[in-house]
């Protein structure tokens, strides 16, 4: 079975090597353009495209797929792409975490399917992960599925569930629904070369959406409860980065847990080696973890050698 992979971060990229290590011929892979990254902002490739360039693939970084974009370079980039797909042999189009939209002139060439880290229908979009962490969800899994126009309401072709471990973080979650995702679009696309899989519809309730977590998100309100934010900070992690101030300083916040407490919302409750404990609207939540600008992830008792919290609150 010859496989197109579309694809960009590394929970895509953990796909693509699956698919690679179990023998699919893969005779080209769509990533995202090379984006500026780290303190430098000097130009990057995608995991995808590191695992692609570092085992041969041919490799193509169009920065959209719409023919009719209303950019020149864009709508020359698209059709360039889909003359190219139109020109090889390939059987089915995998996607993961690719960021661009799939129009209708590309899903009408060969079949797509899509490695979703959701039990759909609930998380459609973009952050799916992070915001099953932030909801309180206790499981969440992968769905492998058909993909149409709409933003991930394709029919169902195979799902599996994962619980959500209480001190899981975005990013310890990410990892193992990418390793999940890796093996179950395997196993898919050997099922579907056997004529063995089945397209069942989503169905009609249970609807979420899970929208693209904004930077703006990641301050924390300590007039919520403190079990929300005990929530959010695992979600953020780790990006965002869930923070706070404190005197003027903006502190991230990398591990945290709700606890008994009561006071004014952000007061300092008490601040030494067993956290930094800061009263919310509900309960407290005692911080384990901080970064203040520039400085390294501490744990707390670190973290207050050069910070003094006496009389100061979180805002």
């Amino acid at each position: 079975m010859k496989v197109v992979f579309a694809g960009t971060p590394e929970f895509a990229a953990v796909a693509l090597r699956a698919l690679h290590e179990a023998g699919f011929e893969i005779p080209l892979v769509l990533t995202q353009p090379d984006r500026p990254a780290g303190r430098g902002m000097q130009l990057q490739a995608s995991s995808v495209k590191q695992y692609a360039l570092a085992h041969g693939m041919p490799v193509a970084q169009p920065l959209s797929l719409r023919m009719d974009a209303r950019d020149p370079e864009r709508a020359a980039q698209a059709r360039a792409a889909h003359e190219q797909l139109q020109s090889i042999d390939y059987d089915v189009m995998v996607v993961a975490a690719y960021g661009l939209i799939l129009p209708r002139s590309t899903l009408d060439i060969r079949p797509c399917i899509n490695i979703h880290g959701s039990l759909l229908p609930r998380w459609r979009g973009a952050a799916p992960i992070h915001r099953a962490i932030e909801s309180g969800d206790l499981e969440t899994g992968v769905t492998i599925m058909e993909m149409e126009e709409g933003l991930d309401t394709g029919p169902m072709l195979t799902m599996e569930r994962l619980p959500i471990d209480p001190l899981d973080t975005t990013g310890s979650l990410h990892d193992k629904l990418a390793a999940l995702g890796g093996r179950m679009i395997v196993d898919a696309l050997r099922k579907m070369q056997a004529g063995e899989l089945t397209a069942v519809p989503q169905p009609d309730e249970g609807v979420t959406y899970a929208a693209k977590i904004g930077k703006e998100e990641a301050r924390l309100d300590f007039s919520l409860p403190a079990a929300v934010l005990a929530r959010k900070v695992r979600a953020f992690n780790p990006f965002p980065g869930a923070n706070g101030v404190v005197d003027g300083v903006a502190v991230k916040f990398w591990s945290a847990e709700a606890v008994e407490g009561s006071g004014a919302p952000g007061a300092v409750l008490q601040a030494d080696a067993g956290g930094i404990v800061v009263a919310c609207g509900e309960g407290a939540l005692r911080l384990n973890e901080l970064q203040k600008p520039g400085g390294k992830r501490l744990k707390a008792a670190e973290f207050l050698k050069g910070f003094s919290l006496a009389g100061l609150t979180f805002n």
